[in-house]
């Protein structure tokens, strides 16, 4: 079942006015899915309205990519062609503003080698992450979903398929606040401004490290970066100053913190979805800053895989704030998909950090960044930590300890 024509245009203004911004005179590249033609057509003609120069579509198939990965000689796939790297070249010029919308069946690779699926992710990273870098805080991208078949029967498994897809709309359009009484777009200005107003709190704390406790074993601690800033909902292309909301939906206010300084066992809350696997029910720990240890009822190979990638791969590269309160942990509902499941409760991610949360990134080199703290990597992957009872302390650097979070809300 699709979405009616009147909400497939709303979600379509939304994702175009508020979360990418698309500017007068910007290239736009839309990376959807082949079921998704309905919602392409519709982000297409918005970005068209909004002045878009040029939309180009690229058309992305889960089914098609397992083919791939089970067939195709794994040099093969991780070899980046002329062609490829020279359109990631291009976006260096062009400066892009990027749509991706996420629909693929959460284990579309389920079962595919571990050992090929991180050695083709690293082959094609190794050429394509410079330049990747290089439009960093420069142009805008918005990741955000749309409902499929297999994506919905995995979230609502006891349903026909229909009604499945019915009700992962539903899921999907009640986490972006949308309703039939308020325009969407007013709506994500209030939601934006309050998350926001949350940073703020926490920029004004200056605090030196943050402390992690739950009874479900979770015992953590992390050190923040001086320099660093907490950000939220919006960000800014640093080119044209324009404001646009990288993830929808989205709930967190999230910093990089020091690159190798934490200490402890984080406990995942939620499964994790990487590389068309999923991983449940699991843990890592952290010394001296690196995961020395992880261990996963379901995945562990997979787990350990990621953490190997590079060696940014096994450090912290953000920590994020998510109340329970947050709508998407309010469905009661797993989504199975990092987009929802991260704005459900607090999360960390191993891997590359944000270089925009230093002031003044876009004038500093990559060195110079990295001096002060902030992790680099190949990936970036969230994992989700947030529990009922998660209690976060803020400690400054006169040893101040304040609450931040408390039973798994914020604590002011």
């Amino acid at each position: 079942m699709s979405i009616s024509e009147k909400d497939l245009k709303k979600y379509a203004r939304v994702i175009v006015r508020i979360g990418a911004n698309v500017q007068p005179g910007q290239k736009v590249l839309l990376n959807v899915g082949v079921d998704q033609i309905p919602l392409a057509l519709a982000v297409t003609e918005e970005c068209y309205k909004a002045g878009a120069c040029r939309v180009e579509i690229t058309w992305l198939c889960g089914e098609a990519d397992r083919l791939h990965f089970s067939y195709a000689d794994e040099k093969v796939l991780g070899t980046v062609l002329p062609w490829e790297e020279e359109k990631a070249r291009q976006m260096t010029v062009d400066y892009p503003c990027r749509i991706f919308i996420e629909s693929d069946d959460p284990d579309v690779l389920s079962g595919i080698s571990a050992d090929k699926l991180s050695n083709v992710n690293r082959g094609r990273m190794s050429v394509l992450k410079k330049y990747r870098d290089a439009i960093d805080g420069k142009h805008q991208w918005l990741i955000v979903a749309a409902a499929s078949p297999k994506w919905a029967k995995k979230v609502f498994p006891d349903d026909d398929e229909e009604t499945a897809v019915s009700k992962l709309w539903d899921a999907i359009f009640s986490c972006m606040y949308f309703d039939d009484n308020s325009d969407p777009v007013d709506v994500w200005k209030k939601h934006t401004s309050d998350i926001e107003s949350r940073a703020k709190w926490l920029n004004e704390q200056h605090f030196a490290r943050l402390e992690y406790k739950s009874k479900n074993g979770t015992d953590f601690s992390v050190e923040l970066i001086p320099e660093a800033h907490w950000g939220g909902a919006g960000d800014v292309n640093h080119l044209n100053n324009a404001r646009y909301v990288p993830n929808m939906p989205t709930e967190e206010v999230y910093t990089s913190p020091m690159r190798g300084k934490c200490e402890g066992r984080l406990v995942a809350t939620k499964p994790l979805s990487w590389s068309g696997q999923l991983i449940k029910n699991f843990y890592v720990d952290f010394k001296d800053g690196k995961v020395c240890g992880c261990k996963a009822e379901k995945g562990q190979e997979i787990l350990e895989k990621m953490f190997a990638m590079d060696e940014g791969a096994s450090m912290l590269g953000e920590v994020a704030l998510v109340p329970k309160e947050s709508p998407i942990n309010r469905s009661g509902l797993l989504f199975y998909n990092t987009l929802f499941d991260e704005n459900a409760c607090c999360h960390v991610a191993v891997g590359m950090g944000f270089d925009d949360v230093i002031e003044g990134f876009i004038d500093m080199s990559d060195e110079e960044i990295y001096a002060l703290g902030v992790n680099d990597s190949i990936i970036h992957v969230d994992f989700m930590v947030g529990s009922e009872d998660l209690d976060i302390t803020g400690y400054r650097e006169d040893g101040t300890a304040v609450p931040v979070f408390r039973n798994g809300t914020w604590a002011n």
